[in-house]
């Protein structure tokens, strides 16, 4: 098993039950952040921990750093130890189908250095449709520990991702929906807009209307074409609260474009001061 961006549920049938693999279920509602939990008790893949997106991959403690701040290393590290997992391991992890909130959880490993992770493609939904092994309850794993730092440079805050836009050095992309992008609504954040000079790719646009990943080429195309002249390393990618930003990240990387960086932050880091300017409309 080398699987680093994608993985089918087909293939995960195959390597199901190899002593290094660690499955993690990332369902999460922002709406009612129980739901997930909930649902992972009634029913999730054989031997999958529960990531919880506020207590697990997110530090709410931390102030003034958007809605779902990166927890510190060590914290992030702990929890992986829970779920049993070690350097060595596999990872797979799933959400309910469109694998937003699984890439939150592939691009922090991604951040420790751990580049065997993957997200199961089509997600739970995918699994059921593969007739894959379920169960409910609390998973039993042995734990482990787990040692690591994230790589700062792949994260981008606001005071680099403001100069770099000033200077012109840099690509933004929001993944946002369009009508939040253009600032026409805002469910969740007190200010409506984006970040000017930002461009806006909603992370839904990486699917197919059956909820799978486009193909490789497509994804590749689609992102080149936005990014051009740029190289993905000068790319920056964002979101609402650092979530979503990291769909469009794992689409790129899928696609052969690696190397662009996320500003952790987000919409909701950067609206939380009226300092900073606000655009609105397309552009």
């Amino acid at each position: 098993m080398n699987w680093t961006t994608l993985v089918s549920a087909d293939t995960l049938k195959e390597s199901f039950d190899a002593p290094l693999l660690a499955i993690v279920d990332c369902r999460f509602d922002l709406r009612e952040p129980s739901a997930g939990e909930r649902a992972y008790a009634l029913g999730h893949i054989a031997g999958a921990s529960y990531a919880h997106l506020e207590r697990d991959l997110s530090d709410l403690s931390k102030q003034g750093r958007g809605r779902h701040p990166l927890p510190d290393a060590d914290r992030f590290c702990a929890a992986l130890g829970r779920w049993g997992i070690a350097p060595a391991h596999q990872v797979v992890a799933y959400d309910g189908r469109d694998g937003a909130l699984a890439a939150r959880l592939w691009w922090m490993l991604r951040l420790l250095g751990h580049t065997r992770a993957a997200v199961l493609e089509g997600g739970l939904d995918s699994w059921l449709r593969a007739g894959g092994r379920m169960e409910s309850g609390a998973a039993r794993v042995r734990s482990s520990e787990y040692r690591a730092r994230f790589s700062v440079r792949e994260v981008v805050s606001t005071a680099v991702l403001a100069a770099r836009l000033a200077n012109g050095s840099t690509t933004l992309i929001d993944a946002r929906a369009r009508e939040r992008f253009r600032g026409d609504v805002e469910p969740l954040d007190p200010v409506a807009g984006h970040i000017p000079g930002g461009l806006n790719r909603p992370y839904i646009e990486n699917l197919s209307p059956d909820g799978m990943f486009k193909p490789e080429a497509v994804l590749h195309a689609e992102f080149e074409r936005l990014i051009q002249p740029r190289a993905p390393r000068d790319v920056v990618l964002m979101c609402g609260s650092g979530v979503t930003a990291c769909h469009n990240l794992l689409a790129m990387e899928h696609a052969g474009l690696s190397g662009a960086s996320i500003y952790a932050g987000s919409w909701s880091e950067w609206c939380s001061d009226s300092s900073r300017p606000v655009g609105r409309g397309d552009a």
